[in-house]
Parts: C-alpha cells; structure tokens; sequence
C-alpha cells in the first residue's frame, strides 16, 4: 500500500510510467492539463480532455465516468512541460461536489504497485477541483495533493491556470464529455479499486449520515466498544480537517509568492497601475482560497464539538472525566473495560475541542508525569513536582476504579517521604497494598520482589505453565507508583526499574514514574531506553504527542478531578469497601 497524503503534501515517483486511478461516486469529467514551470497552461492544445484524450506522454479517458483510469509517460513528455495538473469537473451546471462521497485518486506504476493516494475530502459547493500534480524536481518527478476546488466551475479553474479562452475551453471539454457520455461503461456507483485509499473518516463511523450526532454512532460489538472508537473516529477526522485547512494555507501561500514575483518581474507590470493591479488580485485570490479553506474547517469543527458533547455524556466511567456524573454512582466493575482515559488531546485551531486520549488495557506501556520544566510552564520546582504527583494519584485512583475487585492493586515508593500530601487520599483510604516504600532499603525490597514476581511468571508463561504458579499467588495486576525518582536508587535499583519497565507489564507489573529528567542528568545515555519504553505525560498543557495520521503536534491536558471536590476520596471508597466485602 502507498503512502496517503493529504492536501498539500509530496511524494516522489520512482517511476516515470504511470497510472492515476480516480473513484468517484458519480460520474466525473477528467482531463489532464501541460504547464510550463509556473503551472501555466498556454493554449487549449495543451490539455488532453475527452475531444482530445491524447497527447505526448498523457492519455485520459474519453467519457464522463464514475472511475477512470489516466495513463502518463512522463519521459515522453516534452522539456517545456514542468507540471501535469489532474482536473475533475462534475457534468451538469447545479452538480457540486459536496452532496457526493469525496472522490479518490490513486497514482500507481505501470504494474499496478500502488505510489500514493489521496481522498479529496472538504469539498462542498466546488462542481471542479484540481485533484493531483505531477511536478519536475531536481532532475525528477514528484507527486502533490492540491484538492482546490472552484465553485465557479470549469472555467474558473482553466483560468487559474492561465489560459486564453478559458470559458470557451470548458465548454467544449463538456460538450465533448457528453457526446461520448453513452460510450461510458462504468457502474452508477463506484468502487474504490483494489488496495485503494481509505475515506477521511473512521471507519463504521456514520456520523456524517445523521442530521444529529448520536453517541455510540460507530462499529463495535458493545456500547464501550462503539464509543471507544467513536471517540477515535473523532480524534483521526479532527487531524485530517486541520491537515486541510493547513495544507490549503501553504498552498495559498506558495501561490500568492509565486504570483507577486511574476507581477514584478514582469517590467510592463511595473508601469502605471498593471502592478497593484495584478498584486490585489494575487491577494483576493488568497483571501478567497482561504475563506473557503476556512469555512470548511468551521464546519468540520461544529459537527465534531456538537459530537463531542453527545459523546462525553455518554462515557462509562474508565472514559469519562473526573467531573462526570458516572463517577458519583460508580460501582466496580465485572470485567476489565478495554480501555482508560488519560486525559484530553486539541489543536490550537480548535483550542475549544477536547477530544478524550484513549488508551488500551492492560497497559502496554507504562507511563511518566513528567515533573520537569516546559516552555509554557513558570511554576517553581516544588510546585511542579505536586502537580505531578496529583495527576500520578488520580491515574493510579482510576485505574484501581475501573479494574474488577481483586485484579489491580498499587504500591508507591516515595524515598524521602516528599509525596505523602498528594498521596494521603490513597493512604487515607487503604487503596495501597501498604505503606509507601522509604529509603534506599524500601527502594531495593521493593524492586527485588517485583522483579522475583517478573521473573516467575515469564518463567511460567514461557514454559506453559502458568497453573504451577505457587499456591495462593496473588494474581492481580500491580501498578508500581515511583515518586521523585531517581532519588533513592543505586545502580542496581537503575537495572532493576529498567528490567519492570521492559518486561514488566507482559508479566502483569506496570510502571508509573513521577520524574524529572533532568534530575537523572548524572547516569547521562544509560537511562535513554527507559525514557523511551515510557508514555511521557505532563501536568500542564503540553504539545508532545503526535498522532499516527498526519503527525500534528497535539496539545495533551491531564485528566484531574475538579479542585475542592471529594471524588476520589468516594470513589477509593467505593474500591476498598468492594475489596472487605470480597474478603
């Protein structure tokens, strides 16, 4: 499978023989455009379209069609040829692109191994859009994603192209479609070709087929299992609609420099009023790129924010925030929920939305609060430190909540005693297995029984035997709390940690780290890889996350329990009456 892109973005072509696939769910008019090193199209001879499919180096079909397939030999290509634009236009002068499915191209070598793909999602009163470019670049070629639409037509687009005739072009590129329009074979309604690209949102969600959001709108065989990916489906559509709007932005941008250069240098432009004249209309055609970019990432974002608060109403108590009203009522659970909230995810174009981080249970990785200074962050080091501790109490508060009764427990190892305001409640409540470990000596007894308890069950995981455990072991999963670290611990506390942090959590033993990097700044490079093996979080907005989409930076903000209020006093409450009930 190819890489899929998003508007704006590149990709080379390791080849120069290719095909350019487009699925759309109607019938769709394609042509194949010849610029010169400004995208600039000189002449109607230049453009291979349904009355003329053929030209040196591009073939494009003959018909308005519902999936086409374009042939391109960009070595057969003349020198003066720099750029390829691929053009859609919709048949019929009230068709628009909005009231269809996004159309999808998929560029390909000339064995059918897939290059690229790219949906041309955000398109709404558009009836043409410049789908794809292929461009030279340093001695070779490259492929980009624009997605431009022009709700004004055919027209508006060849003549953003710079040719003459424009209107008179687009007449006979239709007139053209329509005669051979009977020829047309392909099917009312397309199917994306094998290994095709995905569409922009999650998939089973249904969401944008529903006049109002509804929670639990996607595939999943539970409520929780809806609502998880819901909640994803979420996440990956608000990365894709900024990948848009940013994309448009760079593209609007490059256009309006590349535009104001050829104003200048033009000397004729410089002469009376020519000049100012082609600057304002570089600036308007900015301007109205960009409302439009804009308008359809305010769309996108109303529909999700009014999903949003559909959904969050929804959320079972290991999703739900701290202020829900699922915790007031909460009772401990049967079976393990698939997954936890940590905290929340935005955009600073969205700064308003919050979308819950999800992850999967049983913990995979362990986790770290960071405790150290951030660029954003002017609070001293001690305040630093209980903040992090806090969002440490209230992981470790929710994750004894939502595992059944007897199947999680937490130990904490605070050196030199600096936690224990931040973690009375736990104390308080009886939620630890004991007392917080202290000193060097509580660090090391600690470790070594953890790391005994690793090593016996790998022992009988690998060999397939896990029912010769030793009689009455305590199966539960542990979550291992460390605060202030690396205070406290030796060398052989070092390897120890790591060995949990690897190892561990396959053997049922989780790390939580309360930590600042820069205070183990002395073992330099050696503590690298337990950095690394642990999900990094902060107790101040923070943005360190990428997502696996488009790899936005996203800002992540702890899940705390709202100030003055006493939920996880009654929720720990909840967990040790559960646990003297069950004894």
């Amino acid at each position: 499978m190819g890489a899929e892109l998003v508007r704006g973005q590149n990709h080379p072509l390791p080849r120069t023989r290719l095909e350019i696939l487009i699925a759309a769910e109607v019938p769709v008019l394609v042509a194949a455009a010849l610029g010169d090193e400004g995208g600039r199209v000189h002449d109607g001879h230049r453009i291979a379209h349904p009355g003329a499919p053929v030209l040196p180096g591009v073939e494009v079909p003959r018909a308005a069609a519902a999936e086409h397939r374009l042939s391109a030999d960009l070595g057969e290509l003349s020198e003066a040829v720099h750029r390829v634009t691929v053009l859609l236009a919709l048949p019929g002068s009230a068709a628009r692109f909005g009231a269809t499915a996004a159309p999808r191209a998929t560029v390909t070598d000339a064995d059918g191994t897939e290059i690229v793909r790219f949906t041309l999602a955000g398109l709404d009163a558009e009836s043409a859009v410049v789908a794809l470019e292929l461009y030279r670049r340093q001695g070779g070629w490259k492929v980009r994603a624009v997605g431009q639409g022009y709700a004004e037509g055919l027209t508006a687009l060849l003549a953003d192209l710079g040719l003459p005739g424009a209107r008179e072009m687009a007449e006979a590129m239709h007139e053209a479609g329509r005669l051979d329009a009977a020829r047309a074979t392909a099917p009312p309604k397309a199917r994306p070709p094998e290994g095709g690209p995905v569409d922009y949102t999650h998939p089973g969600r249904q969401a944008s087929r529903q006049p109002q959001p509804i929670a639990g709108d996607a595939a999943g065989w539970s409520m929780e299992e809806r609502l998880y990916n819901q909640v994803w489906g979420m996440f990956e559509d608000l990365a894709r609609s900024t990948a848009a709007l940013r994309s448009a932005a760079d593209f609007a941008a490059a256009r309006l420099d590349r535009e104001l250069d050829e104003a200048l240098a033009d000397p004729r432009a410089r002469i009376g009023g020519a000049g100012d004249a082609a600057r304002k209309t570089a600036r308007a055609k900015h301007d109205e790129l960009m409302g439009r970019a804009q308008a359809a990432h305010d769309r996108d974002l109303a529909q999700l924010t009014a999903e949003a608060e559909v959904v969050e109403a929804a959320l079972p108590p290991a999703y739900a925030r701290w202020g829900s009203p699922v915790w007031h009522r909460h009772r401990m659970p049967i079976e393990l929920p698939q997954a936890v909230r940590l905290g929340d995810l935005h955009l600073p174009e969205s700064a308003s939305l919050r979308i819950p981080m999800l992850v999967r249970l049983p913990l995979e990785r362990g986790l770290w609060v960071d405790s150290g200074a951030t660029p954003a962050d002017f609070t001293d080091s001690a305040e630093r430190h209980r903040l992090a501790l806090e969002v440490a109490v209230a992981l470790a508060a929710r994750l004894l909540a939502v595992h059944p009764v007897g199947e999680f427990s937490v130990e904490v190892i605070d050196p030199a005693g600096a936690g224990a305001g931040p973690l009375g409640v736990l104390t308080r409540t009886g939620a630890l297995t004991g007392p917080p470990a202290r000193g060097t000596a509580g660090v090391t007894q600690t470790l070594e029984s953890l790391t005994r308890r690793v090593d016996l069950v790998r022992m009988a995981i690998g060999g397939g035997a896990t029912e010769a455990l030793p009689d009455g072991f305590d199966t539960a999963r542990r979550l291992l709390m460390v605060n202030d670290f690396p205070q406290g611990f030796d060398d052989r506390a070092l390897t120890r940690l790591r060995f949990l942090a690897e190892e561990g959590p396959a053997a049922g033993v989780h790390l939580l780290l309360v930590a600042d990097r820069t205070d183990a700044g002395e073992y330099g490079s050696l503590l690298d890889p337990l950095w690394r093996s642990l999900t990094r979080l902060t107790p101040s907005p923070d943005d360190h996350f990428a997502d696996p989409w488009v790899g936005h930076a996203w800002t992540f903000e702890p899940s705390l329990p709202p100030q003055g209020g006493a939920v996880l006093e009654q929720v720990l409450g909840v967990v040790s009456a559960a646990r003297t009930k069950r004894k």
